[in-house]
């Protein structure tokens, strides 16, 4: 649990979370580069690629394309160009007969990698109930339709 510097009192998940809405950003911004940021991994083929690249030392890019079931050529290229743009991923390109290109996470990327992992785990330990809420969701919707 993290500690305030002032009261030296634990900070509830709660003021935490009001905290990162409302609280200026260290650096004197506002939250839009943080959600920027956010918004650069949230998305499934974001967190697919870099759930797929934390499984390997390093890939080619056809190689990560059979990792990730669904990804076409174009998103993929659009996902990594994004996550290193991001300092997430690492691009090598080697001057090679035919060019060879090999990518890996960063150890920014590998910090994120165990966010990730977490947010993954979270989810499968609670399937059942999110599938349970889905289906009760679903039944109110019809049952209150006229």
């Amino acid at each position: 649990m993290q500690v305030t510097n002032i009261e030296n009192q634990p900070l509830t998940v709660k003021k935490r979370a009001k905290n990162i809405l409302v609280a200026p950003l260290p650096h004197g911004g506002s939250l839009c580069p943080v959600r920027d940021i956010l918004g650069h991994f949230g998305d499934k083929w974001s967190i697919f690629t870099i759930l797929s690249l934390g499984q390997v030392e390093k890939v080619r890019f056809n190689e990560l394309k059979g990792m990730i079931e669904g990804i076409s050529q174009r998103m993929l290229t659009v996902t990594l160009r994004s996550l290193e743009e991001n300092g997430v991923v690492q691009r090598t390109w080697y001057p090679e007969i035919p060019p060879r290109v090999e990518y890996q996470l960063t150890p920014l990327g590998q910090s994120l990698l165990v966010k990730m992992v977490e947010l993954w785990e979270w989810a499968s330990n609670h399937m059942d109930d999110i599938e349970a809420a889905r289906k009760l969701f679903h039944k109110k919707e019809t049952t209150t339709e006229c």
